[in-house]
């Protein structure tokens, strides 16, 4: 995997998508030259036209990694591929007719888009069809040899049995830290040079997963190791790079601590985020105000009480707000103001507000909230008082969450279906600590196109 602006992209996602751009270039010069002949009109060199070219591959590649369309479905099934491909040229045509209408000096003419949007599906799937299998084989993988057969390490071998992984666990040492656990594991004293046995196994990464690793670390053989070349992780490391989460079973508060990253609270990243925050809530508020307005009267109609309401959240630096919503609910969900988590086919939940939950209407006044600052548009989400108090108390690490500004939606919200019990909890907490360990502007760009997708395919709303 190679590191981008502080996240993680698997090295087929970068050349997949490196490919794509190339080919979306392709696709949009075809198809003008195709056009330009049909009319007789002299085709000027290629340079004349890189702008337009351009901003054809841009928004087709942003609709692309908005629906999803780099996601491990895409190498394991190309039914998956081609729905999103779909999706995302429709997506991609309602961009460019946008960037038309405001811009029209950086679009090609209607014809010209038609004839280069249909060779772009046409490559695009075909692409997936040659490399879909090979990209997501082992040839992009890395080959892992774990040191330790215990718990952790059991761990790493269960990972790499999940479809679209991309590792490949080579092999396991017992170490002296423990009975193993790992089935197969080979015993550290059988191995007379672990450096050269890594290279018979053709193994790239050495992963530590010991469970005690006091005085048991093998310092001469990391040293051996790291020294041939051969890159060395921690678990702790190799599951957040793996998993774009921070396992908490795994983690200490030393590893935390000494790992580089939460710097969201840097001086810079803070303006940016809060210009942004600023610009994108105006804007979202004017343009979706006819939609809340209309929302806000079908819920009246429904059922009797306010179609807005405000509920008690907890926030940055653990300071208490409100949040504003459109209420989704029976006015009497919660008996004298108590809290209590959602179910899944709640009953409390009106026909028209599972509706606006599933499309996630119900979340739009709160661009009313993050206009304010209370709240960003990328963060984790700010969760009730009574629950945080009880979750602080079950799950480790619970409060590093609150030193991020919350946000309407989060690296938690597009990779973990909706949750409403400590093990979800739990899970979330797992994904809002690497947003906050490796937030970037990037990484918050990715999460608001991703959203998308959650929208567009939403997984357990409640």
């Amino acid at each position: 995997m190679i590191r981008l602006f502080k996240h993680y992209v698997p090295h087929a996602v970068l050349l997949l998508g490196l490919v794509d751009g190339v080919l979306l270039m392709a696709a949009a010069e075809i198809g003008w030259v195709f056009r330009a002949g049909q009319i007789g009109m002299v085709v000027e060199p290629i340079y004349t036209r890189i702008p337009q070219l351009l901003s054809f591959a841009a928004s087709l590649q942003i609709a692309l990694v908005a629906v999803g369309a780099y996601g491990v479905g895409s190498f394991l099934s190309l039914r998956f591929a081609a729905a999103r491909l779909v999706v995302a040229i429709s997506l991609g045509v309602i961009l460019l007719s946008l960037i038309f209408f405001f811009v029209p000096s950086l679009t090609f003419w209607r014809s010209n888009l038609f004839y280069s949007m249909l060779i772009a599906t046409v490559f695009l799937v075909v692409i997936r069809a040659l490399l879909g299998r090979v990209l997501g084989g082992e040839t992009f993988k890395r080959r892992v040899l774990v040191l330790g057969a215990g718990s952790r390490a059991e761990r790493i071998r269960e990972l790499s049995q999940q479809p679209g992984i991309n590792f490949v666990a080579a092999g396991f040492v017992a170490m002296s830290d423990g009975a193993p656990v790992v089935a197969g594991a080979i015993r550290r004293d059988a191995i007379p040079n672990l450096a050269a046995h890594i290279v018979d196994i053709g193994a790239t990464e050495v992963v530590l997963a010991l469970e005690e690793r006091r005085n048991a670390l093998p310092l001469a053989d990391l040293l051996r190791v790291k020294t041939t070349g051969v890159t060395v992780s921690e678990i702790s490391t190799f599951l957040e790079r793996q998993t774009g989460r921070i396992d908490l079973n795994s983690v200490n508060p030393s590893w935390l601590i000494f790992s580089d990253g939460f710097s969201s609270g840097m001086m810079l990243s803070t303006i940016f985020k809060r210009a942004f925050d600023i610009v994108a809530s105006l804007s979202l508020l004017v343009l979706t105000l006819p939609l809340i307005v209309a929302t806000a009267i079908a819920i009246r109609l429904e059922s009797k009480g306010p179609a807005f309401y405000r509920q008690r959240r907890v926030g940055l630096y653990n300071e208490s707000f409100d949040i504003l919503k459109l209420r989704s609910m029976r006015q009497d969900a919660e008996v004298a103001g108590k809290a209590v988590w959602a179910e899944r086919d709640d009953p409390r939940i009106t026909r028209i507000g599972r509706f606006i939950r599933k499309v996630r209407i119900d979340e739009l006044p709160q661009t009313w909230t993050v206009l304010k600052g209370q709240m960003s548009f990328v963060g984790p989400r700010p969760e009730r008082p009574q629950f945080v108090d009880e979750l602080e108390q079950h799950l480790p690490y619970y409060a590093e969450r609150h030193m991020v500004k919350p946000g309407i939606t989060g690296w938690a919200q597009i990779n973990y279906p909706y949750g409403a019990s400590i093990d979800d909890a739990r899970n979330k907490l797992e994904y809002d600590l690497y947003y906050a360990k490796n937030y970037s502007p990037f990484l918050d760009l990715l999460i608001l196109l991703q959203t998308l997708r959650v929208v567009l395919w939403p997984a357990g709303a409640r």
